[in-house]
């Protein structure tokens, strides 16, 4: 999902050279190569090139061709996980009728079936649901908006957000009396299962060579207040 440190020590030990990352290798969306050749004095990207350079590695990212697949593969990473393979509306894209639930509950299992350790949600734990849209990632506000808004949407599960649009304006739903919830489960696990079904597919394409799926870690932790 993410060629963290982390995931290409694993590699490594696996004895594995080539790493195929959904996300940036030096966290940029954007510009990634003029950012890495300017980063070159920050001891974080120092430490990394360096152990790419000393390993010999290969990343390559895997990112457009994943959401421009119809339906999105990361969308269905996640709806596969948490069992939702056979509700997709046609009407609705990322749209998914769900048994019947409560908001509160819905959390709870998302957040247990997907591995999100500091998964948040806003909205009344009691509130029905039985249709949820699915961003995994980070889709933007506008998008994030016209899911949340669409009068038959109950509940939207997204990666992130910026706190200041998305969360402001499902925390202004709820607050006007609308039947709203939004949760956030976190880039890292949202996404994740779309990048081990593509490794599961790479597999079946290329029989004889090793292809393995590494996790990369959830590394957010929670508190009690």
């Amino acid at each position: 999902m993410m060629a963290t440190l982390d995931v290409l020590q694993h590699a490594v030990e696996q004895g594995l050279d080539l790493v195929i990352s959904h996300e940036p290798l030096y966290f940029h969306h954007r510009g990634e190569w003029n950012a890495m050749l300017s980063a070159e004095a920050d001891p974080v990207h120092h430490v990394k090139s360096a152990f790419i350079a000393r390993h010999r590695l290969v990343v390559r990212r895997l990112h457009d061709a994943m959401h421009d697949t119809r339906p999105d593969r990361t969308v269905d990473g996640a709806a596969h996980a948490l069992g939702w393979e056979d509700f997709e509306r046609a009407d609705l894209s990322a749209t998914f009728d769900i048994p019947a639930t409560t908001l509160g509950s819905l959390a709870e299992y998302a957040a247990r079936t997907l591995g999100a350790g500091a998964l948040r949600y806003i909205g009344n734990p009691d509130l029905p649901v039985t249709v949820a849209g699915i961003q995994p990632g980070f889709w933007g506000f506008e998008k994030n908006r016209a899911m949340l808004a669409h009068p038959e949407v109950d509940v939207l599960l997204i990666g992130e957000s910026n706190e200041w649009e998305t969360a402001a304006y499902a925390t202004d739903a709820v607050g006007a009396g609308l039947p709203k919830g939004l949760i956030v489960i976190g880039h890292v696990p949202s996404e994740q299962e779309g990048m081990s079904e593509m490794a599961d597919r790479l597999a079946d394409l290329l029989p004889g060579f090793p292809v393995d799926f590494i996790p990369t870690v959830d590394s957010f932790r929670t508190v009690s207040a």
